[in-house]
């Protein structure tokens, strides 16, 4: 149970994440870093094992895995992880889409990795850039227009996404509200086909073999609208970064959005810790709670390179963290640099997710 006795037990340091002096941090804690916590202090890496079975880290290269959508017009994102709670795809559509499309399990947010196009949906015309996250409703029929390739991680949800609550910084702290890009509604007329196509996408059979519906007149029709469910865009460069001084931030600080069992982080370019002692790096833990998958969008852990599009899952119950070399690198370098620039996608399911067999056979680890 929780209590106002927190216990110290054997070498432990004064502060915590900071001055360890040579000794590993891991953490064991409840609730995804806001429940019970036990840090332990370690002599070894507790991330230098070997992993036998189907609980094991994999670490995959987007531009590796082949979704349909990046050759073929007709095709359609790649599924990599799922559980009941969300499905986790990639997209790297090139082409326009010859049809619409229309998410009936749950809402849709897509984080643009790379490119630049048009959505149309019901609600108007989105145009999106590098860095957009992209809202689309539950069951809005919406269709993509890249102007080059779009690669695109997508996150569906079987619930609805929604802003986290407000804490003790207010409403408009990490995430305005205010920074969203929502659309105007623009009807599009006729082009004099036979035909609009509208393809639902839902789990109970194959993406390939999905329910399609036929109308004789163009689906985005809408003269107007009201109300407080639409899409829109909200870019990562709009996002308030919450820092500290003295302690490197728990994950959750950074949270964006949120579905039942499923929370979306962002980790941005942010000032890096200054008192003299602090970890300047993420502390070994475990995921005792949430599975976790790490989509790197860009930049660099103190001059160490972090390559994009490299997709990492850690199971829950099992360590991971940043290696060793780039902890006892970012010491060294102390006084060299006063930020860090990383650009991280982070999401966290709270039931265990299943790789598909294109992310197993991606596995850099198993290569």
């Amino acid at each position: 149970m929780e209590s106002f006795i927190h216990l110290r037990k054997g070498k432990t340091p004064r502060r915590v994440h900071a001055d360890l002096d040579g000794l590993k941090d891991d953490e064991l804690g409840r609730g995804g870093f806001t429940g019970r916590t036990a840090n332990m202090y370690r002599r070894h890496d507790p991330t230098a094992f070997r992993s036998v079975g189907p609980l094991r880290p994999t670490d995959v290269l987007a531009d590796q895995l082949k979704p349909s959508d990046a050759t073929d017009a007709n095709g359609g994102p790649l599924l990599m992880f799922s559980n009941p709670d969300c499905r986790i795809l990639l997209s790297r559509r090139q082409e326009e889409m010859p049809f619409y499309t229309r998410y009936v399990d749950g809402d849709l947010l897509c984080f643009v990795h790379q490119g630049s196009g048009l959505l149309e949906t019901e609600f108007g015309p989105l145009s999106y850039r590098q860095g957009d996250w992209v809202y689309i409703p539950k069951a809005c029929t919406w269709r993509q227009i890249p102007d080059g390739e779009t690669t695109l991680l997508m996150i569906e949800a079987t619930d609805e996404f929604r802003v986290p609550p407000p804490g003790t910084l207010g409403r408009h702290f990490p995430f305005d509200p205010a920074q969203a890009t929502i659309p105007d509604p623009e009807p599009i007329e006729d082009d004099g086909r036979d035909q609009y196509e509208v393809r639902l996408m839902h789990r109970e059979i194959e993406d390939s073999d999905s329910t399609t519906l036929y109308y004789q007149h163009n689906p985005i029709d809408v003269e107007g609208w009201r109300g407080d469910n639409f899409a829109f865009t909200f870019n990562i460069a709009d996002y308030t970064v919450v820092t500290s001084d003295s302690v490197h931030l728990p994950p959750t600080v950074h949270l964006f959005m949120q579905a039942t069992g499923v929370y979306v982080m962002n980790f941005l370019p942010k000032p890096a810790e200054t008192v003299p002692g602090t970890e300047r790096t993420p502390w070994y833990h475990r995921n005792v709670d949430y599975d976790e998958i790490a989509f790197f969008h860009g930049g660099s852990l103190y001059g160490i390179p972090m390559p994009p599009g490299l997709i990492s899952h850690a199971p829950q119950g099992v360590h991971h963290g940043a290696p060793e070399k780039a902890r006892e690198r970012a010491r060294r370098k102390f006084d060299e640099y006063s930020s860090v620039d990383w650009q991280v996608i982070a999401i966290d399911t709270r039931r265990r997710l299943t790789p598909s067999a294109e992310i197993l056979a991606n596995d850099l680890g198993q290569h």
